[in-house]
């Protein structure tokens, strides 16, 4: 293989003519890296980790954005939580000419599977788009045990992941639609980008955009709304919180969810009462 030099400047594999197959390989320098992006500070993360992902997705819809829920993957274990930046990996359809073969899996660590998992910073959530494909294991043991270790919070994949019962014993949120034995490329996919755009579940996701994932689910929340989410969720919760209250003592259900104007008022008293209790 030749090196030429991606838009980062760092060294990237071309894929060479290889006449033993009869295919003409085009000189393509892949992984494709998006442009630079800015991720949330760590204050913003901290107010969006008390949000759950059903008051992110219902806030959201008020503010104008109806899809934002991932619809597919499930964690692989019950409980697990995570909130952080998006860190973006897609796969594209495979094409014999550009990676196929009993070499194929040794090909992987010069696709954007390898290169994206350098890129991970602290507090990240890869997020993969994968088609919601049942066969290919787009992430596995090692490279999840290497995400962690770069700091890597969890993962949104759209797709399988294999060695799940490893993965699932690193205690690494991970959401995916399944599991299979197959590792990334051995299917119909192949890693092709990063730090790009990509589609998970029906649902946008940009680089640097917020990920809040819990067992109901990963809702994707626009970067620049963070702030918008977050201040209307936190009134949520709260009142939430005093409507359980005032169920469990008994009230009706009409009084109390949503609130009325008369219970509004009543709920801003006794949220006044608890002071920073909440």
């Amino acid at each position: 293989m030749t090196d030429a030099l991606a838009t980062d400047g760092m060294p990237v594999d071309v894929l060479p003519t290889d006449p033993a197959s009869g295919l003409v390989r085009p000189e393509i320098a892949l992984p494709v890296r998006g442009s630079a992006y800015e991720r949330a500070d760590t204050e913003t993360l901290e107010r969006l980790g008390q949000v759950s992902s059903a008051t992110a997705c219902a806030k959201l819809h008020g503010l104008g954005i109806r899809h934002s829920f991932v619809e597919g993957p499930r964690p692989l274990k019950p409980g697990y939580r995570v909130v952080g930046s998006a860190l973006t990996l897609q796969f594209m359809p495979q094409r014999e000419d550009l990676a196929a073969g009993d070499e194929q899996e040794y090909v992987e660590r010069h696709t954007a599977l390898w290169h994206v998992l350098e890129a991970v910073r602290p507090g990240d959530v890869l997020v993969i788009q994968a088609y919601g494909s049942r066969f290919s294991g787009c992430v596995g043991d090692i490279l999840a045990r290497y995400f962690q270790r770069k700091g890597g919070a969890g993962m949104v994949v759209d797709g399988r992941i294999r060695d799940s019962g490893r993965i699932r014993d690193l205690g690494l949120p991970v959401w995916s639609t399944g599991v299979t034995p197959h590792y990334a490329s051995q299917s119909e996919l192949f890693p092709w980008a990063y730090d790009v755009p990509v589609a998970v579940g029906g649902v946008l996701c940009m680089p640097g955009d917020l990920v809040v994932a819990d067992d109901d689910g990963p809702v994707i929340v626009p970067r620049a709304m963070a702030d918008q989410v977050v201040a209307s969720a936190q009134d949520h919760e709260e009142w939430e919180v005093f409507s359980r209250l005032r169920l469990d003592e008994g009230a009706r259900l009409s009084d109390y969810y949503p609130l009325t104007p008369d219970t509004r008022g009543e709920f801003e008293a006794w949220r006044s009462a608890q002071g920073s209790a909440l």
